[in-house]
This record gives C-alpha cells, structure tokens and sequence, in this order.
C-alpha cells in the first residue's frame, strides 16, 4: 500500500473541542503527536498554527453536523483540507474514545484511503444555504395547508370534496365567510362561487351543511393562516435575494433551461448543489452516484444482495425527480425524454424509470456544463426524426442487411424482396 501524505493530520471534531493527531511517516515507524483544542475562534486558531509548526499541510476529519464548517472556515486556503463521510473513517464500536478516532482517521488519510467529500466554493455554499432554507419553508408551506384544511374537516365542513383546491378564490371566499359568522346561510356561499364552480351549487350547500366551529377554533384557524401568509413573504423575500445571488450566473441558468423539464427555480436549486465546476466529480457517472441516483453495488460469494440507491442527494434528488416528472409530460416541446421514460417503464416501473430519466438528466448536465452547448444529445435525431427520412434509413439499413447475408452466401441474390419494406 502506496504511503499518500507523509505528514498529515487527523481530526476528530466535537462542538466544544476537537482532538487532533500529526503523523509524520519519516521512518518505517510513524510518529504521533496530539493535542486537543476547543472549537472557539482563537482555539482554532491555535490549531492552524500548531499545524503550520509542524509543517503539516494535510488535514482529514468526519463531517459531524455542522460541527466541522467552523474548522474548515479557518483552515481554508492555507491548508488542504479534506472531509469524510463518517462512514470511510468510522471505527469498531467497543474501542474507540476521541484520541483513538483521532489517530484513526489519521492513519487512514496517510494512506490515501478516505474518499474526500465535495465541498463547493464559498459563494455556491451561501446560494446553497438559501434555496434549502427555501425548500424548508415550502414544505412548512404545505403543512400549514393541511392544517388548515383538517381544521375545517374536523368542523364538518367537506368543502374540499367539492372544490379542487381549498384555496382557490370561490373556497376562500367560503372560508372566510365561516370564520366571521356563527350562522351559516348555504345560499350567500353560493353567491360567493365563481367561473365553472357554479355548476357544483347544489353540492357546496350539501358541504357547508352540518358546519359548526366553536370561537376557539376559529382563532387556530386565523393563527394558522396568518403563519401561511407570513411564510409566503418570506418566501418571496428569499427569492429577491436569491435573484440577486444568482446574477453573474445567468448565462449557466439559461443553459440548464433548455433541457425539457428544468426551469428557472430547478436550475437554480441543481447550480446550488453542484456548482458550475465539473473537475470536482471528474466523471458524469461520480457525480450521479454522489446524487444519489446510481444503484449500489452489493455483492458477496457470486451474490447479488440489494442494490437500491442510497439516501444521498437529499435536495438535489427532489429536484431533479420533479424536473424528470414534468420532462416525460412535455411532448409538445421535446419528447426526447417521454420516449425513453415509456421504453423503460415497460421494462422495469414507473418508479425506476424516472430516476433513470433523472440520472439522464444530471448526466446532461455535467456534460453541458462542462463543453458549455445546449442540450443536444448525439441520438436526438433518433426521436425527432420526420417518418420520411425514418423510412428512408429503415430501407437503407435493411438493403446493406441483404448485401452482408449475400456475401457471406447465407441467401441469394434477388431471394429477399425489398418492395414491401419499401411501400
């Protein structure tokens, strides 16, 4: 086994302190030396230049939490600096303490055994702290609106039996009706109806039937929705600020978009979580599997055991499965991935097709960021071909099929006829 850095360090992080260990491999035995630090502003720094001292360059830790930023946010730039996943540097439970995890975690660095994490650029690493803050709140969204509606639900109100969305304009007028009088009257909620919502006149009276709300939960009820609006605002604050993160990227964004399904806010979460620079992955098949979108590879005594894909990609995943979704939807404009999807959702599921178009997608991507063009794939014309030229090279191909079988004397000449294929 190839000795990868000679001197190196290994860090075992905690939220008050960390514990680290030099490894200097100038002989056949290798040196150790400790010290423990706490993780305050001035104790990092005492750890920065106790590494400078000893002329170590090399750092590797696990990344705990978040326990690990504030040591990489000093370390950065004058030290190379590489993080695991727990998994690579995890010790046998029964005999580990700090100093063992220490000198373990060091002794496989030194090694060039641990895989280092993808850590983006400082600025890819803030627009990343705001579109997931923003994908917290959207789905903080969404259960303040089954709140609202099981708050009516739970009243006897089956308003959303009848109306397609609760919050729709007809269904909020209804509402607030409710929550501002203690007697309802099924013919002023049928005034309040609009567009095609008339038609179902006779059964918002049936839904409203039977609707009885105590003070008490109305005033639940007017808290929920004033915590809806109020994460509606913050979402529209954080889109500002986002836009204007997002402003000397605008030439990457418009290149994502022209693959059917992404749009502006998908292109944004991917640019996010990925960055614009490739040579951190060095493959389309890395990058996929650090997605989370590659099957695992389980095998043991000639078995196969589960090859699932892993829990990785937690927002960048999401994002792209909602832009496979709506890709195999958009015939209209491109129906290069909706001809895939059917060709292996015929073999293999709904499910597994769409991560397959996912991973297609990201494989797009990566490639697209890389040579800079729009989305072209090299089989497009395989999908977007006019029926004439199909035909045409359908016929051409078959004749060089009769040719090569003539040749080789399987048939002869004028034995297969061409004029049916051809009509």
């Amino acid at each position: 086994m190839k000795l990868t850095y000679p001197v190196c360090c290994g860090v075992d992080v905690h939220k008050t302190f960390l514990v680290a260990t030099i490894i200097t491999s100038d002989s056949v035995t290798p040196k150790y030396k400790q010290k423990r630090f706490y993780t305050f502003y001035s104790g990092l720094l005492s750890f920065k230049q106790w590494l400078l001292e000893n002329n170590c360059k090399d750092v590797c830790m696990e990344s705990t939490g978040k326990y690990w930023v504030p040591v990489w946010n000093v370390l950065e730039g004058s030290v190379h600096v590489v993080i695991a996943n727990p998994k690579w540097v995890s010790a046998v439970k029964g005999n580990k303490d700090d100093k063992k995890d220490s000198k373990w975690i060091g002794d496989l660095f030194r090694m060039g055994l641990v895989p280092g994490s993808y850590v983006p650029s400082k600025d890819i690493r803030i627009l990343r702290e705001f579109t997931r803050y923003r994908s917290k709140l959207v789905s903080m969204r969404a259960s303040e609106k089954n709140r609202f509606q099981n708050a009516f639900t739970v009243c006897n109100l089956t308003l959303d039996a009848v109306v397609s969305d609760m919050f729709g304009k007809s269904a909020a007028s209804i509402e607030n009706y409710l929550l501002s009088t203690d007697s309802v009257d099924p013919d002023y909620c049928v005034s309040l109806l609009q567009g095609s919502l008339k038609k179902k006149a006779s059964d918002v009276v049936n839904a409203v039937e039977g609707f009885s709300m105590t003070a008490e939960q109305k005033k639940r009820v007017r808290i929920i929705q004033g915590h809806f609006a109020d994460i509606d605002k913050r979402i529209v604050e954080l889109d500002d600020t986002i836009g204007s993160l997002v402003s000397d990227c605008e030439g990457v964004i418009s290149l994502l978009c022209t693959i059917p399904g992404i749009d502006r806010r998908l292109a944004i979460i991917i640019l996010s979580e990925i960055g614009t620079d490739m040579s951190q992955f060095g493959s389309s098949k890395r990058l996929c599997r650090w997605a989370g979108l590659t099957p695992g590879n389980n095998e043991s005594a000639g078995k196969k055991k589960s090859v699932r894909i892993s829990r990785a990609g937690v927002y960048l995943k999401p994002a792209l499965v909602e832009a496979a979704h709506a890709a195999v939807k958009s015939s209209q404009s491109n129906s290069y991935f909706q001809i895939k999807y059917e060709r292996i959702m015929k073999r293999r599921g709904k499910k597994r097709a769409i991560i397959a178009i996912a991973r297609m997608m990201l494989t797009c991507v990566f490639a697209m960021l890389q040579s800079g063009e729009v989305f072209n794939p090299c089989d497009i014309q395989k999908f977007d071909m006019p029926e004439e030229l199909r035909k045409r090279q359908v016929l051409s191909s078959a004749k060089d099929a009769v040719k090569l079988l003539v040749s080789l004397g399987v048939v002869s000449e004028g034995a297969i006829s061409l004029e049916k294929l051809a009509s």
